[in-house]
């Protein structure tokens, strides 16, 4: 039996709070336009990871633990329990999304948590201290920035679209009779989801290899905001998957969401 908006929404609240303390512990760390305090490591592939990632990874798991007990488990910095997949409820959390950007005092990083329900997310909390926005949303219940309600672009048509691609696309895309204009590329993927969500941008693509605790909150704030993220299928994603790995995305609001696969599928193509 799927969870009552009325208990989802004590849930979001719960959880919100819970990223909220979180990004309080971060930002112990961060050091606006300068290095972090904290400790720096490198995992094997080589990219970074944080004392700070870590802790804030502890105290969710803690944290999420006290009232949400049988849920499973997913995050970027827990070494992955496969007795998830045999679970209803998942968290799926980014301790730091943006550690990069983090280690570097780019305030362009969030704590990202989402509830997933029978494969699809059903809260999303993406918590951006540095920069006061946390976005919320929960199935059915719509998608919010710091309290107030967001919605995607009302545009309908890519000609004169803004846009967030990959660099080895840009050339490709800017050679198309569309006079795109293209946006920076803000290093939290959660967050340009997210800005895609409120209207910060009319679409996305993003490369392969992102991971579900990158984009599962992101994901229902932008459902929940009228716009879609999907492979180049088409197809909802579904989480709580033996594999976290993900196929090129898109974001972009409904009534783009075609037009956006095909630009996409054209430009991997054209691409180099």
């Amino acid at each position: 039996m799927q969870t009552s908006p009325t208990q989802l929404a004590d849930t979001a609240l719960r959880l919100e709070r819970l990223a909220r303390e979180a990004g309080r512990i971060a930002m112990g760390f961060w050091r606006p336009g300068a290095r972090t305090s904290a400790e720096v490591q490198f995992k094997h592939g080589g990219s970074p990871v944080t004392a700070a990632d870590f802790a804030v990874d502890r105290f969710l798991f803690e944290g999420v633990a006290g009232f949400l007990p049988e849920a499973g488990w997913l995050s970027e910095e827990t070494t992955d329990d496969p007795r998830r997949l045999t679970r209803k409820t998942l968290i799926v959390v980014d301790p730091i999304d943006g550690t990069s950007a983090f280690m570097r005092g780019d305030p362009r990083w969030a704590v990202s948590i989402a509830l997933v329900e029978d494969g699809r997310p059903a809260i999303g909390i993406v918590h951006a201290p540095a920069l006061e926005r946390t976005f919320v949303a929960q199935s059915r219940g719509g998608a919010f920035l710091n309290g107030a309600p967001i919605a995607v672009s009302s545009r309908d048509a890519l000609a004169g679209a803004a846009l967030v691609v990959p660099t080895d696309m840009r050339d490709f895309l800017e050679r198309s009779s569309h006079g795109f204009d293209f946006a920076k590329r803000t290093p939290s993927l959660a967050l340009r989801i997210a800005q895609i969500a409120m209207g910060e941008g009319d679409l996305a693509i993003a490369k392969a290899n992102s991971r579900d605790w990158d984009i599962a909150a992101a994901d229902v704030i932008l459902t929940e905001a009228g716009g879609v993220l999907a492979e180049l299928d088409g197809a909802p994603l579904a989480y709580n998957r033996p594999s976290s790995r993900r196929d090129m995305l898109v974001a972009a609001p409904r009534a783009l969401i075609e037009a956006t696969l095909a630009l996409a599928k054209a430009a991997q193509k054209g691409s180099p």
